[in-house]
């Protein structure tokens, strides 16, 4: 109701009634008393652990009876075999239809047989009574490679399959849910041969109007209807799942590195930044109440009671937007092995984003079913917390199932590689508020969409936006301007517990997504009292800094006495595109008003860095490889310069009668990758190729792994367009020469081939 009540209000105002506008009011007051209160969340005992289930299957409402969530809420089942079958992500059309990716080759026996086949779908999911429950489900693509990437747009919906980089479009044009007409939006013929873990797995529409994946150091844009593509210069590298805050922070995960959360401490355009301290000690142990021997990492993960220890398979997180359980901004892991879910608390604590975890040695959701393999969660449109259980035995992929492994005897003893075909979808509910009903977005009016911009749920806000943007309709520049202008209408929360400023950081992102953003918007938004607000203009602002803009860097410079944390990491981060040394000026002056904000001190020194030309021209080179390679590369220049290249050149061209080229060297770029190595490790004496050089090639061996992994990286890969090297190969090689401490001789690594 209270969108209406607030589109009726604007046009009041328009008008000048002032009358009607204090009937309104009244209406207004009349509404919010029928809001519900907030409620405490209340911590749950411990059910008993089930150290050795069976692995049999549940009915969904039998393995409801199985999870355990925190007293005042509960599970209600959404879809389920066989209306889906291995589900492994969700997302909402703005016409209120649920879609879902199915991946029906993923590991149906324990050799992941036939998995590369073009077998799998998307399906569409529709709830045609309002009971919370699906009730028709449409094939709306198929003869798919295990989809990954689902990102509904308009009336078009972006899908992406494995091993597949390009991108295509899928539109329903004749009302039936079976799409009809495929466009091909992204086009990159390189096929992707990372295992089917390790490639990007999601892509979200950002709050900036940017299109991420949650792998790979590229990001997409619409502009006049075709893809767009920028580069970011550092990237997290993430796997399966990532998500956003309220002001377009994004969050990604691991489960790889064994990392529930990470690339949250700042906005990935101003590159990775991972700090110390980023979560509470402890907060990367789990607490499963089933004992779960499936677990890759061997006996190493596993506690006394059998009971995995730490996260493993983190995936398909999310903060929680919703309006309908008292949980808004938390972050929300699913770890499919520990059949669990975690919450997070997301805290400010000197200056960083720190996450805890509220229940102790407890988790949010969890169960003893074993099958329950939660992988991906989101925020609904009805309020509500959605979970994705792909509902089987094996979660992981082959190849960590293959014989010899830990995982395979496992398999075989609980009879997982049985447990396919399958799948479910449920929605967290607190027992005392009522979820919403879905309101079809698609077919409303510009004018009526902007009323969305400030709603209560995280999902308009963003949808609205995005079919604003979609629309490119420049007819609500000036609406959009004036709720930015505006500031609150009335005092206090006058439309339930709507957020009005909320509201103007969307209207802000969607100008910028019309391309509408101007000097006297931003110089107003810098002075908003919503520290959001302020921390979106600044953002939005970067551009007329780095043209030279006296006024907005003057502007900029202001908020350095700001009182909110959060806007001064966004003035230090913002005055890295100002020309003006002023901009350094004002970053040392922050820096030392606040010494005791850990962030602040982080992204100040990195800001304050003169980054040479060569490190940014490199970035982007390898802009596609993935952050670590990319990272080394450019670790492995600076090694370079700095020491290496004294001898070898600045380009390694080598430098007569001192040391050779390394530019073509069959050491430098041999396939037996451990000459090289050794040659850092231990130097080097006696001719070379036939001739004499001053002096040896001194040994390295002082310098650790990532050291001499990151030089020879970027001496093969970069000078010599070979595979570079890894840590762990540096480190075999150092243990399996730790009692040598001569020079190398070319003879000697001869004999080694």
């Amino acid at each position: 109701m209270y969108q209406t009540i607030y589109h009726l209000k604007r046009s009041l105002i328009k008008r000048g009634n002032l009358f009607l506008l204090l009937i309104v009011i009244m209406m207004t007051i009349s509404s919010c008393k029928k809001e519900k209160p907030v409620y405490a969340d209340l911590i749950y005992t411990k059910p008993e652990l089930v150290k050795d289930p069976p692995s049999t299957f549940m009915s969904p409402e039998e393995s409801m009876k199985n999870m355990y969530l925190p007293e005042g809420y509960h599970m209600e089942l959404v879809a389920s075999e066989p209306m889906i079958n291995e589900p492994v992500t969700i997302a909402w059309g703005p016409d209120g239809k649920l879609y879902v990716a199915e991946m029906l080759t993923y590991m149906q026996d324990i050799d992941g047989t036939d998995e590369n086949e073009p077998w799998s779908r998307v399906s569409v999911l529709e709830d045609l009574d309002g009971d919370g429950k699906m009730d028709k489900s449409t094939v709306f693509v198929d003869s798919l490679i295990l989809p990954r990437i689902l990102l509904p747009l308009d009336d078009r919906v972006i899908i992406g399959e494995t091993y597949n980089r390009s991108l295509y479009t899928y539109r329903d044009t004749d009302g039936d849910n079976v799409a009809d007409e495929k466009k091909l939006i992204l086009k990159n013929d390189k096929r992707d041969n990372a295992n089917l873990e390790h490639q990007s797995a999601t892509m979200i529409w950002g709050l900036d109007n940017y299109l991420y994946l949650s792998n790979g150091s590229l990001r997409y844009r619409f502009a006049k209807g075709e893809m767009e593509i920028d580069t970011l210069m550092d990237a997290p590298s993430g796997q399966w799942g990532m998500t956003q805050d309220e002001i377009g922070q994004i969050y990604y995960s691991s489960a790889g590195g064994e990392t529930p959360a990470l690339g949250y401490q700042q906005h990935p355009y101003y590159g990775t930044l991972e700090m110390e301290g980023k979560w509470e000690e402890g907060f990367e142990k789990v607490w499963p109440i089933i004992g779960t021997p499936d677990v890759q990492g061997g006996f190493g993960r596993l506690r006394e009671d059998g009971t995995l220890n730490h996260f493993t398979a983190s995936c398909g997180q999310s903060i929680f937007l919703g309006d309908k359980l008292p949980m808004y901004g938390d972050l929300f892991i699913p770890e499919p092995v520990g059949r669990l879910i975690r919450r997070a608390k997301v805290n400010i604590v000197n200056g960083k984003k720190v996450l805890s975890n509220p229940y102790g040695e407890t988790e949010f959701l969890a169960s003893t079913d074993t099958n329950f393999r939660p992988v991906d969660t989101q925020t609904g449109p009805d309020g509500c917390l959605y979970v994705v259980d792909m509902y089987r035995g094996i979660i992981q992929e082959g190849n960590w199932v293959r014989k010899g492994s830990f995982l395979r005897p496992v398999v075989e003893r609980k009879g997982f590689d049985k447990n396919i075909g399958k799948g479910r979808i449920y929605r967290v509910v607190h027992d005392q508020i009522a979820p919403s009903k879905q309101e079809d977005l698609l077919h409303k009016s510009s004018d009526a969409l902007l009323d969305y911009l400030h709603h209560p749920n995280g999902w308009y806000r963003l949808t609205a936006q995005k079919l604003l943007v979609l629309k490119q309709d420049k007819a609500i520049v000036s609406d959009l301007k004036d709720i930015i202008t505006g500031g609150d209408p009335f005092i206090g929360s006058m439309f339930g517990n709507a957020d009005y400023a909320l509201g103007r950081l969307h209207a802000i992102w969607t100008l910028e997504g019309l391309d509408a953003i101007d000097k006297v918007l931003v110089l107003k938004a810098l002075q908003d009292k919503d520290a959001r607000v302020r921390m979106a203009a600044l953002r939005v602002g970067e551009p007329l800094l780095a043209a030279g803009d006296p006024d907005v860097l003057e502007a900029v410079k202001a908020l350095k006495n700001d009182n909110e944390p959060q806007v001064l990491q966004q003035v230090v981060l913002s005055l890295r595109s100002a020309k003006d040394k002023a901009g350094k000026e004002t970053i040392s002056e922050i820096m030392a008003a606040h010494p005791s904000n850990e962030a602040i001190a982080v992204i100040g020194k990195e800001s304050l860095k003169e980054l040479p030309l060569e490190i940014e021209q490199i970035k982007k080179q390898y802009v596609l490889e993935s952050s670590n390679t990319r990272n080394r590369i450019v670790n492995g220049y600076t090694h370079f310069k700095n020491l290496c290249a004294s001898c070898h050149g600045k380009n390694g061209e080598g430098i007569e009668g001192m040391a050779p080229s390394l530019i073509g060297s069959p050491r430098v770029t041999a396939k037996k990758w451990d000459i090289p190595v050794k040659i850092l490790l231990n130097g080097l004496t006696g001719p070379i190729d036939g001739k004499e050089y001053s002096g040896v090639m001194v040994g390295m061996k002082q310098q650790n792994d990532d050291y001499i992994a990151s030089v020879l990286t970027y001496i093969r890969m970069h000078l010599n367009d070979s595979k570079g090297i890894g840590a762990w190969q540096v480190r075999n090689v150092r243990n399996s020469q730790k009692n040598r401490e001569d020079y190398w001789t070319i003879e000697e690594l001869e004999k080694e081939k």
